[in-house]
């Protein structure tokens, strides 16, 4: 091989060189990035959906692009109790669930939905930010080997019933059939009052309501809005017996791998979620009342003092597996 021939040769496997260092480059720049699931069961047109897309892209901009977060909306990855099973299993990284999902995996954490722990929204916000919620949130954490970053208001329940069903006193529920989640903590208020509690998964209680197969459901104003179930039940009682709320959840594979400051960024971008979605939604929940009553809905103001003196008459917080001293502390908190 001549001068020029070697010379060539040498130019071409530099050439050579660089691109496949560029392709290594290139490949290892789209391995840094990793792919995040994001998963609840709620609408689109929901404050809990805008907000998790919204902290995806914050997370995305504060690491510098590494997390990419897709939001999976409306059940696209399963019912609740699968998206649960699905931090375990590796199938998502994220998901908002009520406390009462992830109490089956450590039941303390759902004393939250004993009936009028709460007095009001204000009430649960001081609880989400109080060492009581920070230790019930630490024994999730270690029970199920996931982690809790943020405790969003979900809106308190109102009991909606068929126009042959209003719901005015306590003892209108007798013998109502009437939807609650799939979950044992919604069981204590319809069972306390006489009523059948029948559990159907979120993306078939509107079916199940227009077909009759149950009575009643209770989910907050804006979940009755959202779901349209002000289309297929006539009345619209204001018991407010459970102030309501959804967890944000970090699988414990990914939190794991967090670094510290990634950890930090996850936890605040999602706090700050959270608190965009509860100033939402007590927003919404003002002027839903009103609404309804235009779209002809019996809206039922009832004496929530006499519901709730009838649950606390045939239950307590001990009953439904929870610790009275737990339920003693959120009572107290002012």
């Amino acid at each position: 091989m001549n001068a020029f021939h070697k010379k060539r040769f040498a130019i071409k496997a530099i050439a050579a060189c660089a691109l496949m260092a560029g392709a290594l480059g290139f490949s290892g720049l789209a391995s840094a990035q990793t792919k995040l699931k994001w998963a609840h069961v709620y609408e689109t047109s929901e404050p809990f959906h805008k907000w998790s897309v919204w902290a995806g892209d914050e997370i995305k901009k504060r690491t510098n692009g590494k997390y990419e977060i897709q939001v999976f909306p409306a059940s696209t990855l399963g019912k609740e109790a699968d998206i649960n099973q699905g931090l375990t299993l590796g199938t998502v990284d994220i998901i908002l669930t009520g406390a009462s999902f992830a109490g089956r995996t450590y039941q303390p954490l759902a004393i939250g939905y004993f009936p009028f722990i709460f007095r009001d929204a204000e009430h649960q916000l001081k609880f989400a930010n109080s060492d009581v919620f920070r230790e019930l949130a630490a024994g999730y954490d270690q029970k199920s080997g996931n982690h809790i970053t943020a405790l969003n208001y979900y809106g308190a329940r109102h009991v909606t019933s068929s126009a042959a069903r209003p719901i005015t006193k306590p003892e209108d529920m007798k013998g109502l059939k009437i939807r609650v989640p799939d979950a044992p903590a919604y069981m204590a208020f319809p069972k306390a009052l006489g009523a059948n509690p029948t559990p159907i998964a979120f993306a078939e209680v509107y079916l199940a309501l227009q077909n009759g197969t149950v009575d009643a459901q209770e989910n907050p104003l804006p979940t009755i809005e959202a779901k349209k179930f002000y289309e297929v039940q006539k009345n619209i009682s204001l018991t407010g017996h459970i102030v309501d709320s959804l967890l944000t959840v970090v699988s414990g594979q990914l939190w794991g791998r967090l670094s510290a400051d990634e950890k930090k960024i996850f936890s605040d971008v999602m706090l700050e979620a959270a608190e965009k979605t509860g100033r939402e939604i007590i927003a919404s929940e003002a002027r839903l009342v009103d609404e309804f009553k235009k779209k002809g809905n019996n809206v039922i103001t009832v004496d929530k003092n006499a519901f709730r003196a009838a649950v606390l008459k045939n239950t307590s917080p001990a009953d439904q597996g929870y610790r009275q001293a737990d339920y003693d502390r959120i009572i107290n908190l002012k």
